[in-house]
């Protein structure tokens, strides 16, 4: 599991620190790494999760946990972080598939906050999103105060959104965390683009001139436990890095930091083959994300360049 050991989290620590948080989605990729932070700064973390038994293995009697949505009825939690939702990308995007990603984000949200908020509001709710809510043809810079795209990503994140916004009361800060493509060892993006460009078989996608926007998955669990902690902060926000690329330009950086060639791209045809709708909108789509709340409100990011963000995902 990843703990962010080299950051100064001083006065976040004393604000979380007894502070009751429930977490879904923790037994993800970035779950893990945000129970693990929660744990190292104090706060008393529950995971809810409908495979128990896998939270248990984590992390046995460090987190308390509840699989059923009564078991949340009449607790209160200073902060709930709402990450749960089936993986984007396993998948073609058939009919059912499409419903099955609507069910785990938008219907999963509904319930769990009305189960949460009826009886015991959160002071706070970070829910999860993604850039894709901006749609697939981004190629001019946008921040949050841009209105939601087109395609089936867009309409997922527009009404896993407004399932948060429903399901609260205005007493809680809501948070709605749009995030970019993660990267960091062991799980995420990488872990599917690295073993081609390991053995110099790498290269772009389509023309690679579309946009990416990312972030490391330190920053995203760091951004996280800043939201829980900074009242000033609420709406959308952008869960991207500062340097949006290319995916030209990300591919050679990734080549260069294993230091193998970058020269087989794969045609549109070929992304649309293997994927479909899904290669599409989120492989050949154009995604320029500022994060504009972020950097307004001061957030700090300890990999702002690419670079940095790929030599620390390889080397772990």
């Amino acid at each position: 599991m990843y703990v962010s050991d080299e950051l100064d989290l001083a006065p976040v620590n004393e604000s979380l620190q007894g502070k009751r948080v429930l977490i879904t989605g923790a037994t993800g990729f970035i779950g893990q790494g945000l129970v693990a932070q929660l744990l190292a700064l104090r706060a008393e973390v529950t995971v809810f999760s409908r495979r128990p038994e896998v939270a248990k293995a984590l992390w046995g009697e460090k987190v308390s946990l509840g699989s059923e949505f009564v078991q949340l009825e009449g607790v209160h939690f200073a902060g709930i972080v709402n990450l749960a939702g089936a993986p984007i990308m396993a998948k073609r995007w058939t009919h059912s598939r499409k419903q099955y990603l609507m069910d785990s984000r938008v219907a999963f949200t509904r319930q769990l906050l009305q189960r949460c908020a009826n009886s015991a509001p959160p002071d706070v709710v970070i829910s999860g999103s993604a850039i894709g809510f901006y749609g697939p043809q981004v190629w001019s810079s946008v921040d949050e105060s841009a209105a939601t795209g087109e395609g089936f990503s867009a309409h997922l994140c527009t009404q896993w959104e407004q399932a948060a916004r429903d399901g609260l009361p205005d007493s809680t800060r809501l948070c709605l965390l749009r995030t970019g493509v993660v990267l960091d060892a062991g799980g995420g993006a990488l872990q599917q683009m690295l073993p081609p460009f390991k053995v110099g078989l790498g290269g772009p996608m389509g023309s690679g001139e579309q946009w990416m926007s990312w972030i490391h998955r330190a920053d995203l669990v760091e951004m996280i436990v800043w939201l829980l902690a900074d009242t000033s902060v609420q709406g959308p926000v952008n869960a991207v890095a500062p340097e949006p690329v290319t995916n030209q330009y990300f591919s050679q950086a990734l080549a260069n930091c294993l230091r193998k060639p970058c020269l087989l791209r794969m045609p549109k045809f070929a992304v649309k083959l293997l994927w479909g709708q899904a290669g599409e909108e989120l492989l050949l789509g154009s995604a320029n994300i500022e994060p504009r709340q972020a950097l307004a409100h001061g957030f700090n990011y300890r990999f702002a360049s690419l670079s940095e963000a790929l030599n620390a995902s390889v080397k772990n």
